[in-house]
């Protein structure tokens, strides 16, 4: 026994210095890594820029990056240029700027990353070798930050960029929403939408005075173009910065005022905001605290020996045994690793039923580049299925965008098309008519082939089959908006919707669609035979009994009077200019309701849009009106016959076809109008408006001109009277084409001979006044002097001119 104890505290203090003596190889092998040039643990300075899993860099390689990231100007190495004027404007606007919503800056450079991404993918799927191996082949986004020295980096595996692309697409050649951006900014447009016009790299600038690109393509070295934002940047070839493989890397030396970006929580929530359904994985390096066991210190295991020591003897055996552990203790440590930021499933790969109106409005602002306030009008979610099955979203956007109809025949579809969950392309004209580009969305087909190239694609069959569904779909969904509109019911289902608090919301929202998109659906009437009927029922306009609201061909047709057959419409520039026209008299004092068609479209709109549910459509300014019937006026007709012969002839010179009696007019003594197919005064404007229009091709598309007379006013019975007594009479003749040219313009015509009509308006006032029609106007005093002064100066320099040099010489 006496023996037992200090042989029991030998082997303890033996198994104490086990664990004292691992510490110290622990620490002797920490020595040893700090001597070679890392530092443990690692931290996120020391991995900017680095592949995750990747070989770890020499000391030099992350001595020459901590030099690269501390410095704040351009390397002197560097080819340097000059930012194209469209661009320093650009950035010049974003550097002053006063925007308080700077956060937009994360969203265009995910945005930008998910593109270049898409692009490799993309190429993968003829080529698999582009993707290379390894860590390349892992589609990601990775963002990492270093609090000390306010350093953001965005790092993706995407196509990169070559040495001219960097110069071309980040400074020299600006693109062509550059200036629109430009403009729109200078008139007070919202920096929020910088995406749309394609710019939204240079948003960096918000946050950041110094800014690198870091790229890498397959075809070229590694590259860094590097600006401070003072109208010049450097591109130089990377020789200091750890290998990308392939990819951009995009370094944000952040403001003072910004150092809130480099808070890992604010990173989360923008992602989260603005970027959670992008198609590829976005991870943030990210610090965790965990728990971790680490040896005890040697006082606690002294005070336990000691402990222990007084123990009995069958306590001391069985501590003896659980001491052949280490003594361990359970601290907080900070470790870093990817967490993924983003892993929403696919929205159009989900039921409707499980989607949120506000996930719809987040997805459609993230494809759409549009984050401002409004949500979209309308969207439609469904699953096509058969012989082509393919799934769908589609979007009406709250806005037009600016050049939508300025360059409608170069814009692009909006729609991105995938094939199998793979992106193939944003620029897929055959998914969409040109009228329906306006709409925002996607497409994901399961029968399309994967492994082809985009031409091959563009011929492939069943895209007719998919553009005829969408479009289907897209005029459906349009319909929905009128459908839940309360300012589109009638009168009846006006009041029970007045009672539905939930219809509030959809209150004026197609007037809203037709105020922005309006011109499209007159545009479809025109170049699609095939859905003529579907958009004519979308159409709306103002009438002469709307007031002031839009009405729709079905409102028309159920306000017809009994008996019309006809849906009458008037064109011109102006609803003001409509409502005072004289071809509207007689229509408006029967109680016919006329269309205001004000758009210069319309005029095409109509020669294609000939009928709807069976009734035809009639230009009131055109031959061929017929009200009620017409026994009255036979009888009328034949008691001005004569005058309507003389008329015609007396007009002979001005290119009249006809003279007749009207049946349109109540006020006015007399009108214009054209024959049926032929332009009307309206369309004669918009055609010799025209910048290449060629006046030789116009006379024959120009309407013949008939002159309609009031049968019941004044002047045109006293006309009557005077032809009678005397058809010779000169002074009658000259009122009657007066009468004629006052008419042309009136009913909207450009009269070809103003001076010719002025002279004949004065006539007339000379005769209202009493001045003698021989009556000339008095010679100017002064003009006559000044004749008289020219003559005599250029008479002594004709004397001058005679002279001899003697002469001049004694005159001098």
């Amino acid at each position: 026994m006496k023996w037992r104890i200090p042989a029991a505290l030998l082997l303890l203090l033996l198994l104490s210095l086990l664990p004292d003596q691992g510490r110290h190889l622990h620490a002797n092998a920490e020595e040893n890594e700090a001597s070679d040039g890392a530092v443990n643990p690692p931290k996120v300075e020391e991995k900017i820029g680095a592949i995750p899993d990747a070989l770890s860099t020499d000391s030099e390689v992350v001595q020459r990056e901590s030099e690269s990231i501390s410095r704040k100007t351009l390397r002197s190495n560097g080819e340097k240029f000059e930012f194209q004027a469209e661009v320093s404007r650009l950035m010049d606007i974003i550097i002053n700027s006063l925007y308080s919503n700077k956060d937009i800056f994360l969203r265009e450079l995910i945005s930008n990353a998910s593109d270049a991404l898409d692009k490799i993918r993309f190429l993968s799927l003829t080529d698999k070798e582009v993707l290379g191996e390894g860590e390349n082949t892992k589609l990601e986004i990775q963002i990492k930050l270093d609090k000390e020295k306010k350093l953001l980096s965005i790092r993706d595996r995407g196509i990169g960029m070559t040495k001219e692309d960097l110069i071309k697409n980040l400074g020299t050649i600006a693109k062509s929403g550059t200036s629109a951006f430009v403009e729109k900014m200078q008139t007070g447009g919202d920096l929020n939408l910088i995406g749309q016009f394609g710019v939204g790299f240079y948003s960096v600038y918000l946050v950041a005075d110094y800014v690198e690109v870091i790229s890498k393509h397959n075809d070229d070295k590694q590259y860094v173009w590097e600006s401070k934002a003072d109208g010049q940047f450097a591109v130089s070839e990377d020789t200091w910065n750890e290998p990308l493989g392939r990819g951009t890397e995009i370094r944000l030396h952040l403001r003072e005022e910004a150092s809130e970006y480099v808070q890992e929580e604010k990173l989360k929530e923008l992602v989260k905001r603005y970027s959670e359904f992008i198609n590829f994985p976005i991870y943030l390096w990210a610090s965790k605290e965990v728990d971790v066991e680490v040896p005890a210190d040697e006082d606690e295991s002294t005070d336990e020996e000691t402990t222990e020591s007084s123990s009995s003897e069958e306590e001391e055996v069985e501590d003896e045994d659980a001491e052949k552990k280490p003594k361990t203790k359970t601290v907080k440590e900070t470790t870093y690793e990817w967490e993924r930021l983003n892993d929403v499933k696919a929205i159009w790969l989900r039921s409707p039923k499980e989607v949120s109106e506000e996930e719809y409005t987040k997805f459609y602002q993230s494809i759409a580049k549009d984050f401002s306030d409004e949500k979209p009008l309308a969207w439609s979610h469904f699953t096509a299925e058969g012989d082509v099955e393919f799934k769908a979203v589609l979007f009406v956007p709250p806005k037009a965008p600016n050049d939508l109809y300025e360059s409608y025949y170069n814009n692009k579809s909006n729609l991105k098309l995938y094939v199998r969950r793979v992106f193939i392309s944003d620029e897929f004209d055959e998914l969409l008519p040109k009228y329906l580009n306006f709409l925002k969305g996607l497409v994901d087909s399961d029968t399309l082939p994967l492994n082809v190239s985009r031409e091959m694609l563009q011929q492939h069959s069943s895209l007719k089959t998919i553009k005829k569904k969408l479009i289907r779909k897209a005029l459906d969904m349009i319909r929905r908006i009128a459908d839940e509109d309360p300012d589109e019911s009638n009168e009846k289902e006006e009041k029970d919707a007045a009672t539905d608090s939930e219809n509030n919301d959809k209150k004026g929202q197609y007037a809203k669609f037709w105020k922005e998109f309006g011109k499209s659906i007159k545009l479809g009437i025109i170049e699609d035979a095939s859905n003529r009927n579907r958009l004519a029922k979308l159409l709306r306009f103002e009438s002469t009994k709307s007031e002031g609201k839009l009405a729709s061909l079905d409102q028309y047709i159920s306000r017809m009077k009994p008996g019309q057959k006809d849906i009458f419409y008037l064109t011109g520039s102006s609803k003001e200019q409509l409502e005072k026209s004289p071809f509207l008299e007689r229509l408006t004092k029967k109680g016919y309701e006329v269309i205001y068609f004000m758009d210069p479209v319309d005029e095409y709109l109509m020669q294609y849009l000939m009928d709807y549910e069976d009734k035809k459509f009639q230009n009131v300014s055109k031959e061929g009106l017929k009200l009620g019937k017409e026994s009255k006026d036979k009888d009328l007709k034949e008691s001005f016959k004569e005058l309507t012969k003389w008329w015609k002839d007396a007009l002979s010179s001005e290119g009249v076809d006809s003279v007749k009696v009207s049946n349109r007019l109540d006020q006015t003594p007399c009108v214009v109008v054209t024959s049926k197919y032929g332009w009307s005064a309206n369309m004669e404007k918009i055609m010799q408006s025209q910048t290449l229009s060629d006046s030789s091709r116009q006379a024959y598309m120009r309407g013949k001109r008939v002159l309609e007379i009031n049968p019941r006013h004044p002047i045109v019975k006293e006309l009557r009277e005077r032809i009678a007594n005397d058809p010779q009479d000169e002074n009658v003749k000259q009122t009657a084409k007066l009468m004629y040219q006052t008419a042309l313009m009136e009913s909207g015509f450009m009269l070809s001979d103003p001076k010719d009509f002025a002279s004949r308006i004065y006539d007339s006032v000379k005769r209202s006044l009493n001045v003698n029609p021989e009556a000339t106007v008095e010679e100017d005093n002064d003009v006559e002097e000044e004749a008289e002064a020219d003559v005599k100066e250029e008479k002594s320099k004709t004397d001058g001119d005679d002279m001899e040099p003697e002469d001049l010489k004694d005159e001098l």
